[in-house]
């Protein structure tokens, strides 16, 4: 996938993108490096992944580090970002990627706490590091953004209505942001080949990714879909903070 990126077009910017140590999240921190950008890797228990993603970044004279924190855990948040200051004085792109709620083993309420919760509490965490100018961006899908008019897949239900509540919840912010000079954007997409969250799916309902991919006609793959979330860092907010990525004719409009 080519760099939607122009070469150099970040140098001097410093960029953290949570869940970013693979998929979605990994492909975006190596489109901001290879734009110039210092980057944070953020990663909850893939230490391995990330510190490979590091020297691979850095190999390519690339400015790298890696943070590992449980966005759930606002301790674990606070230590990240002091890390982060501690390294870079502050942030210019924030991208909350980071999800989940299909995971075996988890808390009955731990898509609320990582797709609502701890998204708030990332980004007040980050407030102080980020400049005016500097921009967030969330990270979501057609069947969470839409789910309060279209309904979803049985087993993507919960993820889609924490999601959705996640962007609610950092919409209510937009206003403080605004005052403060930061920017809001929301990327919004349909389901993508290739990630955690479609093999889970498939998983537990076959067929059904590939009958969403009929339905739509096209799936982005990772690398797509992240050359439209870091573009999504950089190009001018939509006027409803909005940037859809793909088809959205099978979702109804919000009421």
């Amino acid at each position: 996938m080519t760099n939607p990126l122009a070469p150099g077009s970040l140098v001097g910017k410093r960029a953290l993108v949570t869940g970013s140590s693979r998929g979605i999240g990994a492909d975006t921190i190596g489109y901001f490096a290879q734009a110039g950008a210092r980057v944070v890797i953020n990663y909850r228990n893939k230490e391995a992944r990330a510190a490979k993603l590091v020297h691979a970044i850095r190999a390519a004279g690339g400015d790298a580090m890696a943070v590992g924190a449980d966005l759930t855990d606002p301790q674990s948040v606070t230590r990240m970002f002091d890390a982060v200051g501690a390294a870079h004085g502050g942030l210019d792109i924030l991208v909350l990627n980071a999800s989940g709620g299909m995971e075996s083993g988890m808390a009955a309420d731990y898509a609320m706490q990582l797709n609502r919760d701890a998204q708030v509490t990332v980004l007040t965490s980050a407030l102080p590091l980020l400049a005016p100018g500097s921009r967030v961006v969330f990270v979501t899908s057609h069947q969470a953004h839409f789910i309060r008019t279209t309904p979803t897949m049985p087993e993507y239900e919960p993820v889609a209505l924490s999601k959705r509540a996640g962007e609610d919840a950092l919409r209510a912010l937009i206003p403080e942001l605004e005052a403060k000079g930061i920017e809001f954007v929301v990327v919004s997409g349909d389901m993508i080949e290739g990630t955690i969250t479609a093999t889970l799916l498939e998983r537990a309902n076959p067929g059904a990714i590939s009958a969403r991919k009929d339905a739509a006609g096209k799936l982005y793959n990772v690398g797509e879909f992240a050359a439209e979330v870091a573009s999504a860092a950089v190009e001018p907010i939509p006027a409803d903070h909005t940037r859809y990525v793909g088809d959205t004719s099978d979702f109804a409009a919000e009421d």
